[in-house]
């Protein structure tokens, strides 16, 4: 029996979108159809299947005005910041500038007597499980490069974001990707998870909370069946006294509260040395108490309101629970915030790692900024976390951040910069936030396995 999704705006709490979900009848016959496609996708020229995906790519760009929008409604994005189209753009391309060698045969030896060589051979069909916060960027990373690597793709996107998947599909469609190879489909939870134990697929790719790649990995358990996940995250930045404090103020505290603190890899906690907190400080609350938060559909509008009341209830627990532990909120509350999903961006100082809001994903606008005093001990600290996604660091040092980076526990090290994901580097965490790796070459041989040929030769 099909269930009605539905996208509740952060805008007014109305309902912008309802799908109904598949039966489970149909949604098999969705996987059946996406395996019996994908042999003859995969048969197709190499460059014949990059053109196809990037005429895709290219029809989502055409459909820009209509999307910024649309994710204000969905997700409470302002329009200001114009949509995801460049990083969503910029990822693709690269993964498809490197298809040819990353998916090239590796030749391991050919003499008079034999010929060896490792092939990369698509995985099949790949189910990709997309998140709300960045729906096109998030979705882009492992759509564009499995159906580059020859693999069937369907897609599931988050409640929130319910139009994002039609959107795809709609322009690769328009572009010459044929149905069955890419479908986006609307699921209900029981139906995914029968789905994957039923080894409906031959690789998941998930990305959300850490209770949901449990679930994937629970689904999957005995099948076998690959499973990358992205999840949780608690981003560091450190701050030493070399640093170019304007650069990391501004660069630290916009990867704090971009997109209402909804970033996967985010800023959620800073630890400053202390010879240049004060600075750090001040202009941080300068940049913060500048902010306009309101309705995102006003161009005025630099922070909108959290995508759903119960992630912006979340947060405003978490800071509670920290002002009654001793934090101090250097925010005055906004008359724009609601108590709902329109939620004043803050700063709290006095923190401790006591407290879940230093510890916890937060995945809202609240950043704690701690005073250290040593490498030693923004290490431990930086460390003292069950997430590992991405840690910043300033400092005009390279050495040292490459020492420090050595011995931090994540999956991407920042020198002057946060908040970003550069496809030519692998995305990929550890601890909590999940294993495997996206982009890069290397989220190309997650898309694919690796079939060796050896090759004895008939000689006279």
């Amino acid at each position: 029996m099909s269930q009605t999704l539905k996208c509740i705006s952060p805008i007014d709490g109305s309902v912008f979108a309802e799908r109904e979900t598949l039966s489970r009848e149909d949604a098999f016959a969705a996987a059946e159809r996406a395996r019996a496609a994908q042999a003859a996708w995969a048969a197709r020229p190499l460059q014949e299947r990059i053109d196809l995906v990037m005429a895709g790519v290219a029809k989502v760009g055409e459909m820009n005005d209509e999307i910024v929008p649309e994710l204000a409604h969905m997700m409470g994005r302002p329009v200001r910041f114009g949509g995801e189209f460049g990083g969503f753009n910029e990822r693709a391309s690269h993964m498809a500038e490197i298809a040819k060698e990353a998916l090239a045969d590796i030749e391991v030896g050919e003499d008079e007597t034999f010929k060896r060589y490792i092939k990369r051979i698509p995985q099949g069909v790949v189910f990709v499980v997309a998140p709300w916060n960045y729906p096109y960027m998030t979705a882009i990373n492992t759509v564009a490069p499995a159906l580059i690597a020859g693999n069937t793709v369907v897609l599931k996107h988050a409640t929130q974001t319910l139009l994002v998947g039609e959107r795809m599909a709609e322009a690769f469609h328009a572009a010459g990707v044929p149905a069955d190879v890419f479908q986006n489909v609307f699921l209900d939870h029981d139906t995914t998870s029968e789905l994957i134990a039923a080894k409906a697929f031959d690789f998941v790719n998930f990305t959300g909370s850490v209770g949901g790649g449990q679930a994937m990995e629970r689904a999957a358990a005995g099948t076998f069946t690959g499973v990358g996940t992205e999840l949780g995250g608690k981003d560091p930045g450190y701050v030493m006294e070399d640093a170019d404090i304007d650069a990391a103020v501004d660069t630290l505290i916009d990867g704090a509260m971009f997109n209402s603190g909804q970033c996967c890899c985010g800023i959620e906690r800073i630890y400053v040395h202390e010879s240049v907190y004060d600075a750090f400080l001040a202009k941080a609350l300068e940049i913060v108490k500048g902010y306009k938060l309101g309705n995102p559909m006003d161009p005025e509008t630099s922070i909108g309101p959290m995508a759903n009341v119960r992630f912006a209830k979340e947060v405003r627990e978490q800071i509670a629970e920290a002002l009654q532990m001793g934090a101090v909120a250097q925010i005055e509350t906004f008359a724009e915030d609601d108590g709902g999903a329109y939620l004043t961006p803050q700063i709290l100082t006095n923190v401790t790692h006591d407290m879940r809001v230093m510890r916890d994903e937060s995945f809202g606008p609240v950043v704690g900024i701690m005073k250290v005093s040593s490498d030693e001990e923004a290490i431990k600290l930086m460390n003292d976390s069950e997430f590992g996604l991405t840690a910043s660091l300033w400092t005009s040092d390279v050495d040292r951040a490459q020492r420090i980076g050595d011995q931090i526990e994540t999956g991407t090290v920042f020198m002057n910069r946060a908040d970003y994901l550069d496809p030519g580097l692998c995305w990929t965490g550890c601890k909590n936030t999940g294993r495997g790796g996206g982009l890069s070459v290397i989220g190309y041989h997650n898309l694919t396995r690796p079939k060796s040929y050896h090759l004895k030769k008939v000689t006279g």
